[in-house]
């Protein structure tokens, strides 16, 4: 099968895009109040083009699906007559152009994407809400969705994890959810550490291995630290029976080891992996108890939920 080629559209695109977006918006249900997507014309998607941009897919020559930019929103990219031929349904590409439309937002520096979606064409609104989108606002029978990049980058020290992590706490409050994975010493205690100090809460912050779980107050009239650690937990059943759901909602809680028990504690939580770059010299299998060395690790956090859709996750935390 001819790969589908997705092409960063211009001026000269125009005419292609816009019989794409009438093909596409003309073949659906009629709507009240009707889509202004007909109302385009090749000069209109020409000045967009122009500006903020767009995407063409082809394959062999053939255009088969486009969607126009819209950067009206500071930190965010909005996704506008995002449309496939009714002709050329089901072959990929409407994947395809929300995929290297993810990676545009992150190559402009963007935090995240927000589009329009009518609530009366459930197959659209299920298309974007298995791609991780949010409905967060609502006019009318338009819904707004949206969504956060997640992001990845390299913490060569110590230091540096707690700063990065003293970065994410000033975007969290009480509430909020964090599920920590990676290896045995990779650092996820340490990272917890930075989130305590930038919380202003009680310290030290230390692995609660033995204690399952542990609670920082706030020093400074904040949310509390929770600081769980799961490691030594059967299953979801056990994370009931030490009773978080009575401290959520008021506290910022970590679950280390947290992968497939914790999520059940909120519609929406930070997923933050930590790995070590490479193996350690004895340790092929990166498994041994961190020893405060500065091995780079490598972080990935990935929002998930609507309590961060329109957070500016990656302008914090990378400096963006």
């Amino acid at each position: 099968m001819t790969a589908l080629n997705v092409i960063e559209a211009g001026p000269e695109h125009a005419r292609q895009i816009v019989d794409i977006i009438h093909r596409s918006f003309g073949s659906r249900p009629a709507l009240d109040p009707p889509s202004t997507a007909m109302d385009e014309t090749e000069e209109s998607v020409a000045a967009v083009l122009a500006g903020p941009g767009g995407l063409l897919v082809e394959r062999r020559g053939l255009p088969m699906g486009a969607l126009l930019f819209d950067e009206s929103r500071p930190g965010l990219l909005g996704l506008r007559r995002v449309a496939v031929d009714p002709d050329l349904q089901d072959r990929g590409v409407a994947s395809a152009m929300v995929g290297v439309a993810e990676d545009t937002a992150e190559e402009r520096g963007k935090d995240g994407i927000w589009l329009h979606v009518r609530e009366e064409l459930p197959e659209t609104v299920q298309f974007w809400t298995r791609r991780f989108y949010h409905p967060h606002a609502q006019s009318g029978s338009t819904i707004e969705f949206g969504k956060t990049l997640w992001l990845s980058r390299e913490i060569p020290t110590a230091d540096d994890m707690k700063a990065f992590a003293g970065r994410l706490s000033t975007l969290l409050h009480a509430g909020d959810l964090l599920v920590l994975s990676g290896d045995l010493g990779a650092g996820k205690t340490t990272f917890t550490q930075g989130l305590g100090d930038g919380l202003g809460v009680r310290g030290p912050v230390t692995s609660p291995t033995f204690v399952i779980a542990r609670t920082h107050p706030s020093l400074v009239g904040g949310p509390p630290l929770v600081h769980v650690d799961a490691y030594r937990l059967g299953d979801a059943a056990e994370i009931d029976d030490i009773d978080l759901d009575a401290t959520t909602d008021d506290a910022v809680t970590v679950v280390e080891w947290g992968d497939g028990l914790a999520e059940q504690l909120s519609d929406s939580w930070l997923h933050v992996r930590i790995e070590v770059r490479g193996a350690r010299p004895g340790d092929p299998l990166g498994t041994a108890v961190d020893t405060g060395g500065d091995e780079t690790r490598v972080i990935t956090v990935k929002p998930r939920g609507p309590r961060w859709v329109g957070v500016p996750l990656r302008s914090t935390l990378l400096g963006e």
